[in-house]
């Protein structure tokens, strides 16, 4: 399967790519650039170095009406308890990852655009110029914020990947969009540098498309595969640790079709689960990785913790 350069490509269904089922992989400490500070931590999957990189963390208040705005205050309480969070406010996280597939450095998203992805980066040994590939899991500005840095482009030697529906929905709208407008500044000056990719495309050997519409039309989740080792990177799939996970069906309130994004929430969560297959979550507590379980009718994501010890 290769990219696809048409940016016309049809609005592919929200269905996942099935995975082949295959042993976990375990985390080890990575050894290409040993990176394990506060901002930067690396895993070996396979042949791919790959480090996930925090770019910010926000708390943000009254959680409910982000997460679980239709739910009845009691179940969303209890909710909460079982998982031992509290109900009045959220700790968000911003985690861009890079992948080192040992012949290109991809990295998959830019963060907010406030200097945190080039201090991640330089924890982990890398600059800016050095990015081969970025990929854009979708186009909401904390993943596109960071293209550019003082109206420059950040990753001045890269190429671009994104799914056509993203790059047409966005681009397509009118002035006074705040997504649309950053967007026009931050995407289109690069757009001839960008290839368009579909369900089961690859972005390089061993990385494939997944698509995972609904939090935005062209939202995409990656597959990556070395040496048997397998992770999904599933960008906003799931938004929290907790609610998204125990309760897949509650929309979330920047979904923009909530059918479409909790059935890519269960196709997908259920996949990983069924296949013990380990993901990296842009907005999971840093350092973003675990593993998904199934818990009564939703899930529960469980964060490394000696897996990534070499």
């Amino acid at each position: 399967m290769t990219i696809k350069l048409t940016r016309r490509a049809a609005l592919s269904a929200a269905a996942a790519l099935p995975f082949a089922s295959a042993a976990a992989p375990v985390f080890a400490a990575s050894e290409p650039t040993k990176a394990n500070s506060t901002i930067a931590k690396s895993f070996q999957l396979g042949d791919f170095t790959v480090t996930t990189l925090l770019d910010g963390s926000v708390p943000r208040d009254d959680p409910k009406s982000l997460f679980a705005a239709d739910v009845a205050e009691d179940q969303f309480a209890a909710v909460s308890a079982e998982n031992f969070v509290p109900t009045d406010i959220a700790q968000f996280f911003f985690t861009p990852t890079l992948v080192h597939t040992g012949s290109e450095l991809v990295l998959f998203d830019t963060g907010l655009g406030q200097g945190g992805i080039q201090a991640a980066l330089a924890d982990a040994g890398v600059t800016p110029d050095q990015i081969d590939v970025v990929v854009i899991t979708h186009m909401h500005p904390d993943h596109i914020g960071g293209m550019t840095t003082n109206d420059a482009p950040t990753f001045a030697n890269a190429r671009f990947v994104t799914a056509a529906p993203e790059y047409d929905f966005w681009s397509a709208l009118d002035a006074g969009n705040r997504v649309g407008d950053m967007v026009a500044a931050k995407v289109t000056p690069q757009a001839e540098k960008m290839t368009f990719i579909e369900d089961g495309g690859e972005v390089a050997s061993g990385i494939t498309a997944v698509a995972a519409h609904g939090h935005t039309p062209g939202h995409t989740a990656y597959h990556l595969e070395s040496n048997g080792q397998r992770l999904v990177l599933t960008a906003d799939l799931a938004n929290h640790y907790v609610w998204s996970f125990a309760r897949p069906e509650w929309p979330f309130s920047f979904d923009m079709d909530a059918a479409a994004a909790t059935a890519s929430r269960r196709n997908v969560l259920g996949m990983l689960a069924a296949d013990k297959v380990p993901m990296i979550g842009y907005h999971m507590p840093f350092p973003a990785a675990g593993y998904v379980e199934t818990r009564g009718d939703g899930f529960r994501f469980v964060p490394v913790s000696y897996q990534m010890m070499g």
